[in-house]
């Protein structure tokens, strides 16, 4: 469970959405064969060619099986938000901007995955879920926090992505 709270009017908003449970055992067994979490960190600490390109192999692997299954329906387990979904969103949302220029992780970018894009742009909307992501924090962090991958701590310019914009994803029944 999660909740969202904002003021209309004065008054004090309260939202709260539940999260659809998920078996401990299958959600630890959905992080194994994923692998885009931790895929992205293999890729950006590798210091030799050979794990870099099978970290690479992995992760993309695992992005091609989530944009799949992202064809089929709205969430990672069917059509109800479960901590998966929560779970994989904070890689998704630093991927192009990060991810892909900071951990070498740009073979494909999210925006070139229709389902993906879409079903971050989607998990972004929920009330709530925006104000957990600060962008620029995020950056100046990444790129200032590894000096053997960025050692003048550069900040490097980035699209303007809007996560705002409409998504296909409610194409799905809830």
């Amino acid at each position: 469970m999660f909740v969202s709270q904002g003021s209309e009017r004065g008054a004090v908003v309260r939202e709260t959405y539940f999260l659809e449970t998920f078996p401990f055992h299958q959600l630890r067994d959905y992080n194994f064969w994923c692998g885009i979490n931790n895929g992205v960190y293999k890729c950006g600490f590798a210091k030799k060619q050979w794990p870099y390109e099978e970290a690479a192999k992995q992760l993309y692997e695992a992005l091609d099986k989530c944009e799949e299954i992202l064809r089929k329906q709205r969430y990672l387990c069917g059509n109800s938000l479960t901590e998966a979904d929560i779970r994989l969103f904070v890689t998704l949302i630093r991927f192009d901007e990060v991810y892909a220029v900071h951990f070498k992780c740009n073979k494909k970018l999210l925006r070139e995955y229709p389902n993906l894009f879409n079903y971050t742009k989607d998990l972004f909307q929920i009330p709530g879920m925006s104000s957990t992501v600060n962008m620029e924090h995020i950056k100046k962090h990444y790129y200032g926090s590894h000096p053997s991958i960025n050692p003048f701590g550069i900040i490097p310019l980035a699209p303007n992505i809007d996560y705002l914009s409409p998504h296909d994803r409610d194409r799905f029944a809830s």
